[in-house]
């Protein structure tokens, strides 16, 4: 199929080198990654992930991990019995 359609998007600089790494990683360019992206969200007549606002509990976990104010679980039923 002949492309002559353009997508442009001003991101920041930090967030573009990073994320192209990986996608280098697993062998994709940046256009193959726009396009497989369009390609997911036709599929899924909508974007192909859940988007949510997160609630306080979420943000306030966000920012104690930004803080490194997390602490670690000794096992899987440890942290199942700590959700509740």
């Amino acid at each position: 199929m002949y492309k002559e359609a353009t997508v442009n998007a001003r991101i920041e600089p930090k967030l573009k080198k990073e994320a192209e790494n990986i996608l280098n990683e697993v062998g994709l360019t940046s256009a193959e990654a726009v396009r497989l992206f369009y390609k997911q969200v036709c599929l899924h007549k909508g974007l192909p992930f859940e988007v949510k606002i997160p609630n306080k509990k979420t943000i306030k976990a966000m920012h104690d991990a930004d803080k490194r104010k997390t602490r670690k679980a000794k096992s899987v039923d440890e942290i199942f019995e700590n959700l509740g």
